[in-house]
C-alpha cells in the first residue's frame, strides 16, 4: 500500500539520479581538480589541523625597515596558525637546524649558517630568549645538521665535490663549545672554548651535503646536491654503514672516539633491478634498486663521492636536498625516508619532486640485505616548484615541504610552505594532497630548515637571506 509520506522506489531512484546529475554538473563546471582542491580545503581541520589554508601565494615584498620592526611581517600563515620570533639576530643565512637536547623539551636550536669561511658556521640559539652564540667559524656553506641518538651534533658543508669538497663534522657538548675556528685545509679546530669537542668525520666522504636520514644504529643516508651536466647524471644518494653500529639502549657517548661515524663503509644507490640489476641508467629513477659498494673503512676517508657516482653509474637526481625519516615506519621497525630533488623550474620547467626511499627493516638495512625502492610522493608544478627542505610532522604523519622557487618566474610570487598528507589506501603511491599553509612576504627570502618537536605542534623554521639582512628564526604553532 502506498503511504502518502513515503516515495515509491521509482521516485526515490529518480530523485537520486537528479541529485547525482546536479552534483556532476557542479563538479564539471568547476573542474574536477578544483573540486579535489576544494575538498582538501574543506577538510583541512581534520586532515591538516589548520582551520583554513591559504588560497594563493603572496606577491608582497615588505621593506627592510618593516622586516626589522616586525619580523613576523615576513610571513602570512594559514588560519589558526600562530607565529612568534625566536630570534632576529642570527647569522643571515641560517639553514638547517637541530633541537637540543631532545625533541621533547628542547632548550636550544643548533643551526648551520650557509656562508663563507670567514662567517659564523654553526650557531647556538636559545629558544626562550633568542640569544645567539657562534660555536664554529671556518666552514664553507654550512648546511646540513642533525642531532644524533648518541648525544652529539652532526653538521656538514654544501661545498661541492672533489678533493676540497664538502665534509661532515661531529660535535659533542654543544652548550659548552663557543668561538672555535676550523682550518679547512688541515681539518683542525682551534681557539675559543671546547675545540676538543669537535672533529672531522672523513669516513662519510666528500660532496655537497644537505639532508641526512640518520638512524640509531649509526646508518646515515644522504644525497649530493648536484645537477646533471652534459650527460653526467645529477646527485646520487649514499648510505653509510658504521663499522661499529650502536646497539639499542646504549647510553649516549662521552667521548667522540666512541661515535659510530668514526669508520664505516659507503654504498651508492643504483636503481634498476630487471635483468639481474642491469636495467640502470637514464630512465630508471624509481622502483627497485641496489646499494653498490663505493668504499670500505680507510678507503672511504675523504673519498670523492661525486666522482665515484659517475664511475659506478649510480642513479642521478636533479639536486637532492633535505631528507627526513618517516617516524611511523621507524616505530614499526622499517626504514623509510623522504626527500626533495629541486629540479630547475625557471629555465626548464622541471618543477622538482619529493621521493621516498625504503630499505627493508632496520636490521636488513644494517646488514645491507634489503632491496631499496624509490617512489614519488609529490610531483612539482608551477605553483609548487623547487621543493627544498622537508620535515616529518610527528603524531599527524604529514610532511611539511619548503618551496625555494624562482620568485620572478612566470607570475612573480613568494615562496610557500606546503603541508602534504601521506599516501592513503587508494591505489596510487602519491600524497593524498597538499595545502598551502604559509607564504612569504619577501621576494628575496626562502623557507628553510623547518623542524618539529616531538608533539608535532611546535615548528621551528628559518626565513633565509631575508630582506632584513639578519637571520630570522620563527616558531609556528596552532595545529589542532
Amino acid at each position: 500500500m502506498f503511504h502518502p509520506l513515503r516515495r515509491p522506489p521509482a521516485l526515490l531512484a529518480g530523485a537520486a539520479l537528479t541529485a547525482l546529475a546536479l552534483v556532476s554538473l557542479v563538479i564539471a563546471a568547476e573542474d574536477f581538480g578544483q573540486f579535489r582542491d576544494n575538498q582538501l580545503r574543506a577538510k583541512s581541520p581534520q586532515e591538516f589541523g589548520v582551520v583554513q589554508p591559504l588560497e594563493q601565494s603572496s606577491s608582497a615584498s615588505i621593506t627592510k625597515e618593516q622586516a626589522v620592526a616586525d619580523p613576523t611581517a615576513l610571513v602570512t600563515l594559514a588560519q589558526s596558525l600562530r607565529v612568534r620570533v625566536v630570534t632576529a639576530t642570527a647569522a643571515p643565512n641560517i639553514d638547517m637546524m637541530a633541537l637540543w637536547p631532545n625533541d621533547q623539551s628542547p632548550t636550544h636550536l643548533i643551526a648551520c649558517n650557509e656562508q663563507e669561511t670567514g662567517d659564523p658556521g654553526l650557531q647556538r640559539i636559545t629558544i626562550a630568549s633568542g640569544a645567539v652564540e657562534t660555536i664554529v667559524t671556518g666552514t664553507q656553506d654550512c648546511d646540513g645538521v642533525r642531532r644524533t641518538s648518541w648525544g652529539t651534533i652532526l653538521f656538514s658543508e654544501e661545498a661541492g665535490g672533489g678533493a676540497n669538497g664538502g665534509r661532515v663534522f661531529e660535535l659533542i657538548n654543544p652548550l659548552e663549545t663557543s668561538g672555535v675556528t676550523l682550518n679547512r685545509m688541515t681539518g683542525v679546530f682551534s681557539g675559543g672554548t671546547g675545540a676538543a669537542n669537535l672533529v672531522v668525520r672523513p669516513a662519510l666522504g666528500r660532496l655537497s651535503f644537505e639532508g641526512f636520514a640518520m638512524y640509531a644504529s649509526g646508518i646515515v643516508y644522504y644525497g649530493d646536491e648536484n645537477r646533471p651536466s652534459a650527460g653526467i647524471p645529477g646527485g646520487a644518494y649514499f648510505k653509510f654503514i658504521p663499522s661499529s653500529p650502536r646497539m639499542a639502549g646504549t647510553p649516549p657517548i662521552t667521548d667522540l672516539s666512541a661515535s659510530p661515524l668514526a669508520a664505516g663503509s659507503i654504498y651508492g644507490l643504483r636503481v634498476g633491478k630487471r635483468n639481474d640489476f642491469t636495467d640502470y641508467g637514464q630512465g630508471s629513477q624509481t622502483g627497485f634498486g641496489k646499494w653498490i659498494q663505493v668504499c670500505t673503512t680507510a678507503a672511504c676517508n675523504n673519498a670523492d663521492l661525486r666522482a665515484q657516482a659517475a664511475t659506478l653509474k649510480l642513479t642521478g637526481y636533479y639536486r637532492p636536498e633535505d631528507l627526513d625519516i618517516d617516524r611511523a615506519a621507524e616505530t614499526a621497525g622499517r626504514v623509510r625516508f623522504c626527500g626533495n630533488n629541486t629540479g630547475n623550474e625557471s629555465q626548464d620547467q622541471n618543477y622538482g619532486e619529493t621521493i621516498c626511499i625504503t630499505d627493508g627493516t632496520l636490521a636488513e638495512a644494517l646488514a645491507n640485505t634489503a632491496t631499496p625502492e624509490v617512489q614519488f610522493l609529490v610531483i612539482g608544478s608551477p605553483a609548487f616548484a623547487m621543493p627544498d627542505n622537508i620535515a616529518y610532522q610527528p603524531v599527524r604523519g604529514n610532511w611539511i615541504i619548503h618551496e625555494d622557487a624562482d620568485t620572478t618566474y612566470l607570475v612573480p610570487h613568494n615562496d610557500d610552505l606546503w603541508d602534504c598528507l601521506p599516501d592513503g589506501a587508494e591505489e596510487d603511491l602519491l600524497s593524498d594532497g597538499c595545502i598551502r599553509i604559509g607564504t612569504l612576504n619577501d621576494l628575496t627570502a626562502e623557507w628553510t630548515g623547518g623542524i618539529f618537536d616531538a608533539t608535532g605542534a611546535r615548528f621551528f623554521v628559518s626565513v633565509q637571506h631575508n630582506i632584513s639582512g639578519k637571520g630570522v628564526v620563527l616558531e609556528i604553532t596552532g595545529w589542532r
